[in-house]
């Protein structure tokens, strides 16, 4: 059976999803019309009411990556809507669009939790240009490094993470156990010496009895193995050490 080194990284991106909240029907209709050109996904809906039916899950559920809002709208306030969103921990940018020029509004909407403004009327290029900043740093600040991961067939280690699975099941090794099978892993098929793995994973400097590594695969093998006394992940070769895979 192989032994694999592999990463998962994260998977390709999908058009960028937005929900513009704006009760002049001209406006929506043109904001969404640009935007769509430019490759987003637009819901576009007239007053706060609607925008809150989209916001009824928790805030791993929602689907949108940026929220254009108006301020001044029927029924639900967009300062309201912004509060409410950010109270219940939804992290999604808000890019306030809005009439409002003063610095007052300004700093009202950014202390209650927009991440930009931009006051009417605005060119579009500059609106287009404002949704791309605020979702690659939205991106940014989301994004998952690429998980190294070693599997050996229901085997996995996860070196970043310093924890490994069989069968799904997770494995409570202690870390002289982890260091040797993840050095094993690293390196299958290949026989290695006590001496070896002494000074690979124990280190040059170790002091001690060689029979240590005897006992660290022996108890490596009552987790791994369905018959630790006849081993098929962790096999001794006579006179030379011990192989993995």
């Amino acid at each position: 059976m192989k032994t694999t080194l592999a990463i998962q990284s994260p998977a390709p991106l999908a058009p960028s999803r937005l929900l513009l909240v704006e009760d002049d029907d001209t406006i929506r209709e043109t904001i969404a019309e640009s935007l769509t050109a430019e490759g987003f996904l637009v819901d576009a809906v007239a007053h706060g009411n609607a925008a809150l039916d989209h916001f009824q899950d928790t805030p791993e559920t929602s689907t949108f990556d940026l929220i254009l809002l108006d301020l001044m709208m029927p029924g639900v306030h967009g300062l309201d809507l912004c509060r409410y969103l950010r109270r219940r921990s939804f992290t999604t940018p808000i890019l306030i669009v809005s009439a409002k020029d003063s610095e007052t509004d300004r700093v009202v909407g950014l202390e209650v939790g927009a991440d930009d403004y931009l006051v009417k009327p605005f060119g579009m290029r500059e609106l287009v240009a404002r949704c791309r900043a605020l979702l690659r740093r939205s991106s940014r600040t989301a994004h998952q490094p690429a998980v190294e991961l070693l599997k050996h067939g229901e085997l996995v280690l996860y070196p970043e993470e310093y924890c490994a699975t069989i069968k799904g099941r997770p494995l409570n090794l202690p870390p002289k156990q982890y260091k040797l099978l993840e050095f094993f892993m690293r390196h299958p098929r290949r026989v290695w010496s006590r001496d070896k793995l002494l000074e690979r994973v124990w280190g040059p400097d170790f002091i001690g009895d060689i029979k240590t590594v005897d006992v660290h695969i022996r108890w490596l093998r009552e987790k791994l193995e369905n018959n630790p006394s006849q081993p098929l992940l962790i096999t001794t070769v006579r006179g030379f050490g011990y192989r993995f895979g």
